[in-house]
């Protein structure tokens, strides 16, 4: 009895110890599948020479949302020198992207690849799995390119397809696909998101932002749209577009903040972080300084200032901040560079003001400057690259019809794709043009976007008293 009782507490104690041994294991192997979980990426690490190419359809194409993201490292950024490459075509889905990879894309090295595709790959029907199996297979494939070639990529979810537009405007369009086309593309982005998430990649949400600044202005204008035709964002969606690539990526957001004061023995003194400040003096009436900043503010041409209004970017992406303290009551004349800017309370200077947006100040013009001369450069040689490659999309669509029909080719279809073989014999001339074009517009902008001193005067408004 006693031995049988010995031998049912061994049995017991062993399977406990086993199931021990297995919580352990679970817990190890639970621990290892933890640490192999891949943090996505969170910023841009980027150096002088680094390359990026943005990869898309027509809505890249349009060289917008990419030449306001070039704005912004241009000005934020005038002593680091990227390659910038748009590598968008009109109509493309992500088999295209792969059909003109390695010219288009792996041909400029880049450190980073935007990746914005989707848009006609859902083929603007209700959703679809057999279309969508096409999308994942296709995007998984440029994906693992992307890879291959030591890039990171960064997926992008499509954009937003504004229904009420396509109700308000005057093409005929199936209503089912007008009422659930955004949901489709939310749907992709989902998808892009979990992708980014699982392997480590970066994630920029450009579907949301559009969406929810949309509703916001319908509350006040049931017809407000930055999508006139559903489908591709208008200069202020390209700016809502831009703003949400760097955000989401997480770039250096503030150009200056100073912040000046008089300390207990009445000597002035500041503290600043953006730039260097010098030459700092205080009089019966006002300060006076000597500021060199290290960038300039994010500007945008003046068909996109509305996108710059609706995502506040100076505010939130190009604040230059300036306090000061101690001064007596009244108001102030604020002039940089001998140029009347504004003027301002004392209680309004303590607290701070913002010049970022400020069109008087010269550091602004100065910016705009690089905005036209880069807008410039995307409406002429940039954009002429990119027309270039619909004829290669044409040919390359067309090619793989042809091989899938086998000996029983279209000859219509054969004859189409001869016409297009001898328009390409130019392609690469017209490449190397344009790039060379492009470079020397640059050039120009490097010259341009070098900030210099400015001197700062803030006078008291003497205030006459009427006789």
């Amino acid at each position: 009895m006693q031995h049988s009782l010995i031998r049912k507490r061994l049995i017991s104690l062993f399977a406990l110890f086993l199931l021990l041994q297995t919580a352990t294991h679970d817990l190890r192997a639970q621990e290892a599948q933890q640490q192999a979980h891949k943090a996505p990426l969170a910023k841009l690490d980027l150096k002088s020479g680094d390359s990026i190419v943005f990869l898309g359809d027509s809505i890249t194409h349009q060289c917008l949302y990419t030449q306001y993201v070039e704005d912004f490292f241009y000005t934020r950024y005038p002593k680091m020198r990227l390659k910038f490459h748009n590598s968008g075509v009109g109509g493309a889905k992500a088999w295209d992207a792969l059909a003109r990879f390695d010219r288009d894309v792996a041909a400029y090295k880049p450190k980073y690849v935007t990746v914005l595709l989707g848009m006609n790959d859902g083929q603007y029907q209700p959703f679809n799995e057999a279309i969508f199996q096409t999308y994942y297979k296709d995007m998984q494939e440029l994906i693992a390119k992307i890879k291959e070639i030591g890039a990171q990529p960064i997926l992008m979810t499509p954009t937003m397809f504004d229904a009420r537009a396509a109700r308000m405007g005057k093409r005929k369009r199936d209503p089912a696909a007008v009422e659930l086309y955004n949901s489709v593309l939310a749907y992709y982005g989902t998808w892009l998101r979990e992708v980014a998430s699982e392997s480590g990649f970066g994630f920029v949400d450009m579907y949301s932002p559009l969406n929810n600044i949309t509703l916001t202005a319908r509350q006040k204008d049931p017809s407000f749209t930055i999508i006139k035709d559903a489908i591709h964002p208008d200069p202020p969606g390209q700016v809502v577009m831009a703003y949400a690539l760097l955000s989401d990526m997480n770039v250096q957001r503030q150009v200056s903040r100073i912040n000046i004061s008089q300390n207990a023995k009445g000597k002035p003194t500041a503290s600043a972080r953006g730039g260097k400040l010098s030459d700092l003096q205080y009089t019966d009436n006002g300060v006076s300084f000597t500021w060199l900043a290290d960038s300039l503010p994010w500007v945008v041409p003046q068909e996109a200032q509305l996108g710059a209004e609706l995502t506040k970017l100076g505010h939130r992406m190009s604040q230059e901040s300036l306090s000061i303290h101690g001064l007596p009551p009244g108001r102030y004349e604020l002039s940089i560079d001998g140029n009347v800017v504004g003027q301002y309370a004392n209680t309004a200077l303590a607290r701070h003001i913002e010049l970022q947006s400020n069109a008087k100040t010269p550091q602004y013009q100065q910016a705009m400057k690089v905005a036209l001369l880069n807008k410039e450069r995307n409406d002429g040689p940039v954009k002429n690259k990119r027309n270039s490659w619909r004829a290669f999309q044409q040919f390359a669509r067309i090619k793989r019809e042809l091989d899938a029909q086998g000996d029983q080719q279209d000859k219509t279809q054969v004859a189409r794709l001869d016409r297009l073989e001898k328009q390409l014999e130019n392609q690469e001339e017209t490449i190397q043009e344009s790039e060379a074009a492009d470079l020397a517009l640059e050039d120009q902008i490097f010259k341009v976007n070098q900030p210099v001193a400015r001197k700062y005067v803030l006078k008291k408004v003497v205030v006459r008293k009427q006789k």
